[in-house]
């Protein structure tokens, strides 16, 4: 027998309705049974914010420090804290396999550690001692250098997460809603205590593109696939134009 092959997509950068529209349209085709499991790599084009599908924008969000400097405000499907996705600064993952394809653990934890393996490895062929940290972070020395969110509908997995390549932090606290106290100078370090980047790790600027194919490789191994390079398929086209309206709307983005 050989390698079982899955699709792999490199979306290069998008705004951020179309990131998450694409990474519903493919949840949606493995639903129906029409999309192939799918991991996908992309980057975000202007920056964004994105919250958690159960969180307030108005409470996470500082929404005229997002006017004023240009990023894009998303509510995603997957749960999570809000998010500060960098232009320059981090590249996104996704993952759609059904949760009938046998190598997925049903517990949901172990199914973040399973999946999030990719990551990993592919970290550590980068030189970085990365591991999963429960219940859903890739630390290196006990800092974060990503998180992943998840979702399960009507028999399919979405999973995607980041990964940090360098960090803007007076960015990151302007549209963040944060207290005066956590704006501190004391504040600030400790944050930096707590998050790590694939530039501190390694002490190089990351190049993007090979950073992408180290962690397709890492994907690889660690499902015990193979990538092949595809494109969406028509009807995820259709379905990811269609999603756009959803994810572009008032409504959606402040249903909470």
């Amino acid at each position: 027998m050989g390698v079982e092959e899955w699709r792999y997509l490199d979306h290069g950068a998008s705004d951020a309705c179309t990131n998450m529209a694409v990474d519903e349209a493919v949840l949606q085709g493995s639903i129906r049974g029409v999309s192939p499991p799918t991991l996908r790599l992309y980057t975000w084009k202007p920056s964004a914010v994105s919250i958690g599908f159960f969180q307030s924008v108005e409470q996470e969000v500082d929404l005229e420090a997002c006017r004023e400097l240009g990023v894009d405000v998303i509510r995603r499907i997957t749960g999570g804290g809000a998010v500060y996705h960098d232009r320059q600064g981090e590249l996104t993952y996704s993952i759609v396999v059904p949760e009938s394809w046998g190598k997925t653990p049903k517990d949901f934890l172990e199914s973040y550690r399973f999946l999030c393996r990719g990551l990993v490895l592919g970290l550590r062929q980068m030189g970085v001692e990365a591991e999963f940290t429960p219940i859903n972070d890739i630390t290196v020395r006990g800092r974060k250098i990503s998180g992943n969110a998840q979702t399960r509908r009507s028999g399919s997995i979405l999973q995607h997460g980041t990964l940090l390549l360098q960090t803007d932090i007076p960015t990151i606290f302007r549209v963040l809603k944060v207290s005066k106290e956590k704006l501190s100078d004391k504040a600030v370090r400790a944050f930096e205590g707590r998050v790590t980047t694939l530039l501190k790790e390694t002490g190089r600027k990351p190049e993007l593109e090979r950073v992408k194919e180290t962690l397709k490789k890492g994907f690889e191994e660690a499902l015990e696939v193979r990538l092949t390079p595809g494109r969406l398929t028509e009807g995820e086209r259709a379905e990811a134009e269609k999603l756009k309206r959803k994810y572009s709307s008032r409504e959606w983005t402040f249903r909470r």
